[in-house]
């Protein structure tokens, strides 16, 4: 547990200041933020489909970007009118 005591002649400005600087240089706050978001691990069935997912888009968005269909500004859109048009054929 972290304890900060005020000094005599310290403001509450000072006083939270050290006491936020005293939480961060614990890592306090990274600890519980891993903890909060923790994801547990894929299994290989999992990755496996992720993999064939993404390499389907890939396959898909060259495809739409040979036929003049997206181009290379496109590609790094996150528009979701133009993610529809990459997963309009994908799911077939």
């Amino acid at each position: 547990m972290i304890e900060v005591k005020r000094r005599d002649t310290e403001s509450v400005e000072s006083l939270m200041r050290r006491f936020s600087k005293k939480v961060q240089q614990s890592g306090l706050i990274i600890r519980t933020k891993k903890r909060r978001f923790f994801e547990s691990p894929k299994t290989k069935t999992e990755q496996r489909s992720d993999a064939l997912r993404r390499g389907k888009i890939r396959v898909r968005k060259e495809y739409l970007r040979k036929t003049g269909q997206l181009s290379e500004e496109d590609m790094r859109s996150r528009d979701p009118k133009i993610k529809a048009l990459i997963k309009r054929t994908i799911r077939s």
